[in-house]
């Protein structure tokens, strides 16, 4: 017999369903990789490979230097360069630890096939894109990060106020850029045809 001020179990389950009615499902959200590396065949790589998991590339940002930071530099070398990609296929919000893992095994994939001198030939960082921010994801710990699970960790990069994406101080100095910037704008225009229209994926 339930103790007192407790609910019993067909209560317990009236009140959870009631609750659960109560929330709306959160949207699905826009995929966005950024892939990087000094090998344009490392690269193209990364983008067969990301489709064959993720579906076909709705949009692809120019190719640009990555030279805001030399961290990376030690274990991929000089002279990296950078691209998004937007997936058509909209993911479940609450997909993006996965995807991180996924990307961080066909990292692996390749920098255990030797084609490459380096050790980590290519880098493949998942976000998800919101109407109102941008999320990446990261096995880095800090104070602005939340933890999802099995080691990976989110950031706000960037929030949309006032028509634009805006950085905050912790954002990577590349997604500062202008062009980084404008390009996210278009696939937010791209994400919000997407609901608009009600599907789970659309053409640009």
């Amino acid at each position: 017999m339930p103790g007192k001020g407790a609910l019993s179990l067909p209560l317990l389950a009236l009140t959870r369903s009631w609750f659960l009615h109560m929330v709306d499902p959160h949207a699905p959200v826009l995929l966005v990789v950024a892939a990087f590396s000094q090998h344009a065949p490392a690269l193209a790589w990364g983008r067969q490979q990301l489709e064959q998991g993720f579906g076909p590339v709705a949009l692809a940002s120019p190719i640009y230097a990555f030279n805001q930071t030399k961290y990376y530099e030690p274990d991929m070398g000089p002279d990296l360069r950078k691209q998004l990609l937007v997936f058509r296929r909209l993911v479940a919000a609450d997909r993006l630890a996965d995807v991180k893992q996924q990307c961080i095994v066909l990292e692996r994939q390749l920098a255990a096939s030797g084609d490459y001198p380096e050790p980590r030939p290519l880098n493949l960082d998942p976000g998800v894109l919101e109407l109102g921010k941008f999320l990446l994801a990261t096995t880095k710990d800090q104070a602005h990060r939340v933890y999802l699970r099995d080691g990976i960790f989110a950031e706000v990069t960037l929030r949309f106020h006032a028509g634009a994406f805006e950085p905050w101080p912790w954002t990577y100095a590349d997604y500062r850029q202008p062009l980084v910037l404008a390009f996210l704008q278009a696939a937010r225009a791209f994400y919000r045809q997407c609901l608009l229209c009600g599907a789970e994926e659309a053409r640009p």
